[in-house]
């Protein structure tokens, strides 16, 4: 008799997928962590564009200041033997001479760079990506990222860009071999001229290209970006919880509210003026002090149980229970508590107070 074997079954097929777009919380807590759509490959690329045309910009100023670098080397290399003094005023020279042709070059390519950094991410402030983290020097976190999709894709892309770099370099060189071989017969300024021209349109076209192959990664890192802070449809249930409230909890929270606030009108019912009815339906409850300024104001309304509720507590403290339908109705539609009744009820309600005055009610 043979023997079953139970299939081994994938748990990975019960998680859920994400599927739904990240979240503007989500969005904002992958900010904090350093997780940005970014391309270093455009930096790289912008910046070398950068170097490549500031480079040729200044060749003049270059030319210049190379040559006077020489003058001042073949004036003081050609008398007295050097001495300690003289070799370190001559290096001090050089480190000035080279600062001094770099600088401009080095400035914009800074500038370049933060710009291009600021113009894909913003100003990002983010601790937590640059803190040490255990897994980072695990080598079997390392292993599974050497074998990753995006480790593939580098190496492509690494791949990808000495190829084409290298056949196009090739091209150039090999369509201008003839006039290279030429620059022994040129004197230095025209060799010079020649071999800049030259290099130019080589790092041109190089850059050039690797700044194709940035855009196009720069597309690739947004869309995976875009991938990885997906969410489950479980997520963005549990997060508009955490944000908007869990509605059982608001639920619970209203019920909370609305008991005190009941709780509240029925302790001013005993100090209220008169509770006017409709008779059984609607109940609202006046208070008015002689002498003061405003009007009655009402301080308790309900309708049915809670109308039930404050004729009871108003005939538990005797204040007086007036049967006046239009009144109710109208302070129960349109007057809330701890709001003065309008004009229009001024005539109505001052006749209900001047019956209980006649009645011994004093207030």
């Amino acid at each position: 008799m043979g023997q079953w074997e139970l299939p081994v079954l994938d748990l990975q097929l019960f998680a859920e997928e994400k599927t739904e777009e990240a979240t503007p919380q989500r969005r904002q807590e992958a900010r904090k962590k350093g997780q940005v759509a970014k391309s270093a490959d455009l930096n790289a690329a912008l910046v070398l564009l950068a170097l490549v045309v500031l480079l040729y910009a200044l060749n003049g100023y270059f030319a210049t200041e190379l040559n006077n670098y020489l003058l001042y080397l073949w004036q003081n290399l050609d008398k007295t033997p050097l001495t300690e003094k003289r070799l370190a005023a001559l290096f001090l020279y050089t480190l000035l001479f080279f600062f001094k042709i770099m600088a401009p070059v080095f400035l914009g390519a800074m500038l370049i760079g933060l710009g291009v950094n600021f113009a894909q991410v913003g100003f990002l402030f983010a601790p937590e990506a640059i803190r040490p983290k255990l897994e980072n020097i695990n080598p079997f976190s390392g292993l599974k990222r050497m074998f990753s999709k995006k480790a593939l894709v580098e190496l492509l892309k690494a791949l990808l860009k000495i190829t084409v770099v290298g056949t196009v370099t090739y091209s150039l060189i090999k369509n201008n071999y003839e006039s290279l071989l030429f620059l022994i017969y040129m004197d230095v300024p025209q060799g010079f001229a020649q071999v800049s021209r030259l290099l130019f349109r080589i790092s041109l076209n190089a850059v050039l290209i690797f700044l194709v192959i940035a855009v196009l990664d720069y597309l690739f890192q947004r869309y995976e970006f875009k991938e990885s802070i997906k969410m489950s449809k479980q997520e963005v249930k549990e997060e508009f919880k955490q944000t908007e409230g869990d509605p059982q909890l608001k639920a619970k929270l209203r019920e909370k509210q609305r008991q005190l606030a009941m709780h509240r009108m029925m302790q001013s019912i005993p100090q209220a003026t008169v509770v006017i009815t409709n008779p059984t339906h609607l109940a609202v409850a006046l208070k008015y002090e002689t002498g003061s300024p405003g009007a009655p104001t009402v301080v308790a309304k309900g309708a049915g149980a809670i109308a039930k509720k404050i004729v009871e507590k108003a005939r538990e403290y005797q204040v007086p229970v007036v049967e006046e339908k239009p009144v109710a109705r109208f302070l129960y539609q349109h007057v809330e508590i701890g709001q003065e009744i309008p004009a229009e009820l001024y005539q109505a309600v001052a006749e209900i107070l001047a019956m209980l005055y006649r009645a011994g009610k004093r207030f």
